[in-house]
């Protein structure tokens, strides 16, 4: 058989929850994806992150995943959106960590004024534990993967099994809820 008509079963019996056939699908791209992903980001460590969590996705949707006509472009696009995302993450975390120690270097706090820090900062932690609490299963579950796990929305609902509007419309009303409780 072909690279193509291999890749193609593999799939299929993916599909149909065969872990060998994941395994076998790995083995067969992961030299094409590591290029390819090399080419859009200098960083072998995320890239070879990226096609692991491509992968360890696919396995964990393999019950919900449809008929590909062109395997190794199906995982190419979703390496790429992968790295994209991992990119973007990265790239507001450096400039959150940016941000704060500019602040820090502005301005030195004084003793007594971190110790106010501390116990505002441990008020609103426990305020915002009792509201979380308040909250359903999913609506915890959603905002935990879009918050803390930077996830988009498309990439919520197809881990959730659920539209990109439920996600969306959740965690808003999650939110809302949030901010009432913590007001």
């Amino acid at each position: 058989m072909s690279y193509e008509e291999d890749n193609s079963t593999y799939w299929e019996r993916l599909r149909n929850g065969d872990k060998q056939a994941l395994f076998a699908l790995y083995n067969n791209t992961y030299s094409h994806l590591l290029r390819f992903g090399l080419k859009i980001c200098g960083s072998d460590e995320l890239v070879k992150d990226c096609i692991t969590q491509l992968f360890l996705q696919l396995w964990s949707r393999h019950q919900s995943l449809r008929p590909v006509t062109n395997v190794p472009a199906y995982l190419f696009t979703a390496l790429k959106r992968q790295l994209l995302d991992q990119l973007a993450y990265q790239s507001r975390i450096h400039a959150a960590i940016h941000r704060a120690t500019d602040k820090d270097a502005e301005s030195e706090l004084s003793y007594e004024e971190i110790i106010i820090q501390v116990q505002q900062d441990e008020e609103l932690k426990h305020r915002l534990q009792l509201a979380l609490k308040a909250l359903t299963p999913r609506q915890i579950e959603l905002v935990r993967l879009k918050f803390f796990e930077g996830l988009t929305y498309e990439q919520i609902a197809a881990q959730t099994s659920q539209t990109v509007k439920t996600a969306y419309n959740t965690i808003y009303d999650a939110i809302k809820a949030l901010r009432k409780m913590l007001k």
